[in-house]
């Protein structure tokens, strides 16, 4: 009755103690984020969003970051997605058991925690002075893809997994082959799963910073990549160069740019939401 009584005790504490720590943390960012926007709210106009970054705090603007963001994600996903769950469809429904199955297996679970700063590395070496690409766009979005492909990897086994299997007997009862239950059943039943997991990958990406920076991404671009091979930034990179200068009006254009960049990852977080509780319904 005692061990009852303490155990209960400890079970109480451990939860108060919890809810505590999660009540500071939610308080601790909606200090941060009320700062951030009331520095960024007076740099919010229209021209901030056209304007290319200048040495005139007042004159600089996220331009050709913005550009440069949409595109690298853009040519990320056209890269990433079809690798991704291809590769997902193939370890889940046609991979057979063996040690190089599993061997495969367990290096994308540990790519997919490897630090971001290591991928950039990788780009550099392989993308930039291997093959020569450069400090270019497409170099950018291979090296990006190479760090989301884990995670939609992963992603996309879990929601085939979550197909049932009932749904597999039925069809090949009915005289369908592998891969008519694949494309007709198995990829619709997951796909869900499927897209929540590519949008929240790509919302990891879109604000990466490190391994852009590491692979030679510039901090000062002027103008707007027009080809896979033209130089270019991004957001979380603007953002950085803007931090790092001493004076006020630039923190203030880094609180604003830091906004622009959370409304993203919110927008993407949120259509990941809508969009699988659409298609849920709709496979239901």
């Amino acid at each position: 009755m005692i061990r009852f009584l303490s155990s209960k005790k400890a079970e109480t504490a451990f939860q108060a103690f919890g809810l505590l720590a999660i009540t500071v943390s939610i308080l601790l960012l909606a200090v941060l984020i009320v700062d951030i926007i009331i520095d960024a709210i007076p740099r919010l106009s229209p021209d901030f969003f056209t304007n290319y970054p200048s040495r005139r705090p007042s004159q600089a603007g996220i331009g050709s970051a913005l550009v440069g963001s949409l595109y690298l994600m853009l040519i990320t996903a056209a890269i990433s997605l079809p690798i991704g769950v291809l590769a997902a469809v193939y370890l889940e429904e046609y991979a057979r058991p063996s040690r190089l199955t599993s061997l495969i297996e367990i290096n994308i679970n540990s790519l997919a925690g490897v630090p971001s700063i290591i991928y950039g590395i990788l780009g550099l070496q392989l993308f930039v002075r291997v093959f020569g690409f450069g400090r270019s766009l497409i170099a950018g979005a291979l090296t990006m893809a190479l760090l989301v492909l884990p995670i939609i990897i992963i992603s996309s086994r879990e929601a085939i997994r979550r197909v049932p299997t009932s749904i597999r007997h039925a069809a090949y009862a009915l005289g369908a082959s592998k891969w008519e239950v694949t494309r007709d059943h198995v990829i619709p039943g997951a796909f869900p799963g499927v897209l929540t997991g590519c949008i929240l990958a790509f919302s990891r990406a879109i604000g990466e910073a490190a391994p852009l920076i590491t692979m030679g991404a510039l901090t000062y671009v002027a103008f707007l990549p027009n080809s896979l091979f033209s130089q270019f930034t991004v957001l979380p990179i603007q953002a950085f160069n803007w931090v790092s200068r001493p004076q006020v009006e630039f923190q203030h254009n880094a609180a604003a740019a830091i906004l622009v960049l959370l409304v993203v990852l919110v927008a993407l977080n949120f259509t990941a939401v809508v969009l699988r509780h659409k298609f849920q319904r709709r496979v239901a």
